[in-house]
């Protein structure tokens, strides 16, 4: 089904130190912003903060699963991390339709992951495709 401008999406997740690890494993980020209580304390943020793949991850599957849907990919995406997010925080990833393309399954979202106290961790834009398999 088409989306259309001003349609709204969002998805949650509460992030865990098996989540941390898990994208350690994945993808090889062992930062010790991540991982060592005794680094992260000692920084701006005070404690463990998650990856920001994590973040931006809940981003790909609310596109994915929810707004537009199955078959969509990023096409580009724009966005700043405006606030940590620490393990045990759960997040808002939100999305509203800003346009959609004439003629092409493309559209613009608005984008932004808030946590559960209500800070900004992330903002910004998206533009995405839609792709629908062949007939059988």
């Amino acid at each position: 089904m088409p989306v259309i401008v001003g349609q709204h999406a969002s998805r949650s997740l509460t992030l865990t130190a098996q989540h941390v690890k898990t994208f350690a494993e994945l993808t090889g980020d062992y930062n010790p912003l991540h991982f060592d209580e005794a680094f992260a304390s000692r920084t701006k943020f005070g404690r463990l903060v998650v990856q920001g793949g994590l973040t931006t991850g809940l981003l790909h599957a609310l596109v994915a699963m929810d707004m537009p849907g199955p078959g969509t990919v990023f096409l580009s995406q724009n966005w700043k991390f405006t606030a940590p997010v620490y393990i045990g925080d759960t997040i808002t990833a939100t999305a509203e339709v800003l346009s959609v393309h004439a003629t092409k399954p493309v559209s613009q979202l608005a984008i932004r992951v808030i946590t559960q106290t209500g800070a900004l961790a992330l903002d910004g834009e998206a533009w995405c495709y839609t792709f629908s398999p062949a007939p059988e």
